[in-house]
């Protein structure tokens, strides 16, 4: 999102000032220009010197420092941004935000600003709980602006609170989150997605499950988020952190799966079964340990698991209901037949035989079937860029 985009950085005066210098460097690393912004008391916690080399641009801290240059810095840095970010805002400046005081390099710019604005607090929670600091965030919130919520944890008081300054990276994820949603298609609908490689236990130690990462879940589940959605994603994988704005629940067997799924069906607008189901659990599972056999083999006796999918598409009633496929031969042959069995209203298939696709890979390439239509063949791309067309495809049909 903020690839070759003009981004003005203002860090003002706290202790978190030093997450700042890391916070810029992800912006370059997306390929964004930033400019750097400081108060007087920001350079107290980080030098300027550090700010200009980690971006390669000049620092604006003061609005008089070359009387003669002609260019006025702080409407021309105002004009040259695409987005704007506070990071860390103080109570001072998140003040100076919303009543439009502008008295310094930094608050002259946000006083001259029409581009987004995103900022994110940090101060002791004593300060972040005072009614006119909230009283604050709210204005800057109704006049349009993102306010990213403080982090709860060991503040530099040396007790826990909330007003720490959320991670860098979360930062800059619930930033992209948020900018998407203002123009997402799927406001007010409840997307429910399952994700990852079910697990069915053969004893405390050994279990059976496949090879699915649960990537492509979740790149579907932060596609909807941006897309505006209420989401819930029912995931069997731990190996992934949970998506910024996303509900997620943890399970691990075809059984959990299939009990959660079948609960948020009632409230859910779109049912997406995006995780790998083993179709097959233990009879029995094992309460201790199994020990090797004399005989040189172990027989396992495997039942069926629910078919979770034909489920869903036996009980479904207004909802738009989305399968996957990952088959290895005859993909549009079996896809076409699974999408009319199990009464999908889509059917996302797969090739996982080819190289870069499916299970475990950064990237995917898809089939979208639905009824009625021709197949729609997305060339090989990242699972999220994959996601969002999926989404897009969605929205169309829903709206």
């Amino acid at each position: 999102m903020f690839s070759e985009k003009n981004i003005v950085l203002i860090v003002s005066g706290g202790i978190a000032a030093y997450k700042a210098a890391t916070f810029a460097r992800l912006l370059i690393k997306e390929k964004a220009h930033v400019k750097v912004v400081m108060t007087k008391s920001a350079t107290e916690f980080i030098t300027p010197k550090t700010m200009a080399v980690l971006t390669n641009e000049p620092v604006l801290t003061d609005l008089f420092a070359d009387p003669t240059d002609a260019k006025i810095d702080h409407i021309s840095v105002a004009d040259w941004a695409d987005y704007i970010f506070v990071v860390p805002a103080t109570a001072n400046i998140i003040a100076k935000i919303a009543n439009g005081i502008a008295d310094d390099a930094a608050s002259t710019v946000l006083a001259a600003r029409h581009t987004p604005l995103i900022i994110a607090p940090a101060m002791n929670e004593n300060m972040y709980r005072q009614k006119a600091v909230q009283k604050n965030l709210q204005n800057i919130v109704a006049d349009g602006d993102i306010v990213i919520q403080p982090a709860e944890g060991l503040l530099a008081e040396g007790y826990s609170g909330q007003g720490r300054l959320p991670e860098p990276a979360d930062i800059l994820a619930y930033s992209e989150l948020v900018l998407h949603q203002k123009q997402g298609r799927l406001q007010n609908k409840h997307v429910v997605i399952s994700a990852g490689g079910t697990v069915e236990p053969i004893d405390p130690v050994r279990y059976i499950s496949n090879r699915s990462s649960g990537k492509m879940g979740y790149a579907l589940a932060k596609a909807a988020a941006e897309q505006g959605a209420q989401v819930t994603l029912v995931s069997a994988t731990t190996t992934l952190s949970d998506p910024i704005g996303v509900k997620t629940i943890h399970i691990q067997s075809a059984q959990d799966l299939s009990d959660q799924m079948m609960a948020a069906l009632p409230a859910a607008d779109i049912m997406i079964m995006a995780a790998a189901v083993s179709d097959y659990r233990i009879s029995e599972p094992a309460v201790n340990k199994l020990k090797k056999q004399t005989s040189g083999q172990l027989t396992l006796t495997l039942v069926e698991n629910p078919d979770i999918l034909a489920q869903l598409g036996a009980m479904k009633k207004e909802q738009y209901l989305v399968g996957f496929a990952a088959e290895t031969q005859n993909l549009l042959e079996y896809a076409q037949t699974k999408l009319v069995k199990k009464n999908a209203d889509m059917l996302v298939a797969n090739d996982v035989s080819k190289q870069q696709v499916g299970f475990g890979y950064d990237t995917n390439q898809v089939t979208i079937l639905t009824k009625n239509q021709e197949p729609q063949v997305l060339p090989l791309q990242d699972k999220l860029s994959v996601a969002r067309k999926i989404m897009q495809k969605i929205s169309e049909v829903i709206n």
